[in-house]
């Protein structure tokens, strides 16, 4: 049994930002995401649950700034089975108009599910199922560059790619590159050819989609990686759920730029007899002024209006700390100090030369910015102001969800 929670969020309010709006009782939940684009004008969820099917829910305003999540369909993915992951083709980009909107699952047979989502008629079609893996297919994700790709990670420690158009009796690859079993997989929905893969084995491996015979980046990261999460914005960030070695931001920008290792961990949370889960970025940018900007950005739009890292820039992060955590019955409050170097309530900061945060601007003349070539022109009298990023991270044992925020320093150019 599980239940899902719909919490409001308020950036007024400092104490309690969360505020509870429904729960609704169903079968425990493994995997869930908002698909990126509307369907037929909606927001629509989509959950993997362990009575094995796949449902969609709706986010549907009752009255003014009152939400509710509805049901509207679901869909058995196959007897005695336990559907564990699911993805939308999309990733964070905007489908062109007429592509397909496509759903891939995985369940604890070792099969995956290739759906196809009717937007008019908002059902689902099964397109595909085919035997994968041995043992569980713990996670199954789409490249999001090339939606006829698909990839799948089992207990078996196999990681594989599929091409939808073809038979399905054999992957494109097969890598034994993981020592146990993978857990987590995303594509890069801002630089194309890159894949991220976690496992049981405690690594966090980059993959150019084009060579997958090896990794051209390995990060030891102390705990198996259930979750995988791309910053919505900067293409190098990278957020892991580490199971007993907590929640961690990694930094890519060497391994992307050189295709060489050299991804470092900035800052992380230790938990304390939990594990680490579920995590994920808000596509929220604040501006601690409360002056709000709120920017979410495509990959057809333009780039113009992002910061970016050029050489000779220091980005100081100054705190990273718990704004607000509930154990899903009662809320508290939580702070805690921060300096460099030291570690508070179990967050622990490293030097970071390079790391790159969601910017906005003030601006009176011109800012302009290319996220591909990392560079940054500001012209006088234009700054960037301090910013604050949001995250939200739930672990096992105590049935925590804490919510982050992430502040960045100002710079001056």
């Amino acid at each position: 049994m599980g239940r899902l929670y719909l919490y409001s969020f308020n950036k007024d309010v400092t104490d309690s930002p969360l505020t509870e709006i429904q729960r609704k009782d169903c079968a425990a939940i493994l995997d869930m995401k908002w698909c990126p684009v509307r369907i037929a004008n909606q927001a629509v969820l989509g959950l993997a649950d362990a009575k094995g099917c796949m449902e969609l829910l709706n986010l549907m305003e009752l009255e003014k700034n009152h939400y509710i999540l509805q049901p509207l369909l679901k869909k058995a993915l196959g007897q005695h089975s336990i559907a564990l992951s699911l993805d939308w083709s999309i990733g964070q980009g905007t489908r062109t108009t007429g592509q397909p909107l496509r759903i891939i699952s995985s369940d604890s047979r070792g099969h995956l599910h290739f759906l196809a989502v009717d937007k008019s008629e908002l059902s689902l079609h099964s397109l595909s199922d085919w035997k994968a893996h041995d043992f569980e297919a713990w996670i199954a994700a789409f490249n999001y560059w090339q939606t006829d790709i698909v990839y799948s990670g089992g207990d078996d420690g196999l990681l594989k790619g599929w091409d939808t158009r073809s038979k399905l009796d054999n992957p494109l690859f097969t890598s034994k590159r993981h020592s146990m079993g993978v857990c987590s997989i995303q594509s890069n929905p801002h630089r194309e050819n890159i894949l991220a893969t976690g496992s049981y084995d405690e690594h966090i491996l980059l993959w150019d989609t084009r060579k997958m015979n090896q990794p051209f980046d390995d990060t030891h990261v102390n705990g198996g990686v259930w979750r995988l999460k791309w910053h919505p914005v900067c293409p190098h960030l990278l957020l892991a759920a580490c199971m007993h070695s907590g929640f961690k931001i990694l930094n890519c920008h060497k391994p992307l730029e050189e295709r060489k290792e050299g991804s470092f961990i900035p800052v992380s949370y230790k938990l304390h007899n939990s594990l680490a889960y579920g995590a994920d970025w808000s596509r929220l940018c604040l501006n601690p002024n409360k002056q709000i900007q709120q920017q979410t950005f495509s990959t057809s739009d333009d780039k113009s209006d992002i910061g970016s890292w050029k050489l000779g820039n220091r980005w100081h992060m100054n705190k990273a700390y718990p704004l607000s955590a509930t154990s899903f019955d009662t809320a508290i409050s939580e702070k805690s100090s921060y300096e460099q170097g030291t570690i508070s309530n179990g967050i622990m900061r490293e030097t970071s030369d390079f790391f790159v945060p969601l910017v906005t601007k003030e601006s009176s003349s011109h800012l302009t910015s290319r996220l591909g070539g990392m560079t940054l022109e500001v012209e006088e009298e234009t700054r960037t102001k301090t910013v604050v990023n949001f995250l939200a991270t739930c672990s096992f044992y105590d049935h925590a969800l804490h919510l982050w925020k992430w502040e960045t320093g100002s710079i001056k150019e």
